[in-house]
């Protein structure tokens, strides 16, 4: 069976950490700013986990 190519798409906005765990950037951070709170700007900029039901996808997409 031929290996699983990776999705170059996922692999640029999801990354593997050393112990498995499976991150990502927040949305909501790209552009109008000016009205968010710096506390919320400062807390969007932040990677979070990728949700447990996602999961399961998107180490599918990215061949692990």
């Amino acid at each position: 069976m031929p290996k699983q190519k990776t999705d170059r798409g996922a692999a640029k906005r999801f990354k593997v950490t050393g112990t498995g765990r499976l991150r990502r950037r927040q949305a909501m951070r790209s552009h109008l700013l000016e009205k968010k709170p710096a506390k919320r700007t400062r807390r969007l900029a932040r990677e979070v986990d990728v949700a447990p039901g996602d999961a399961r996808s998107v180490k599918r997409l990215l061949g692990i």
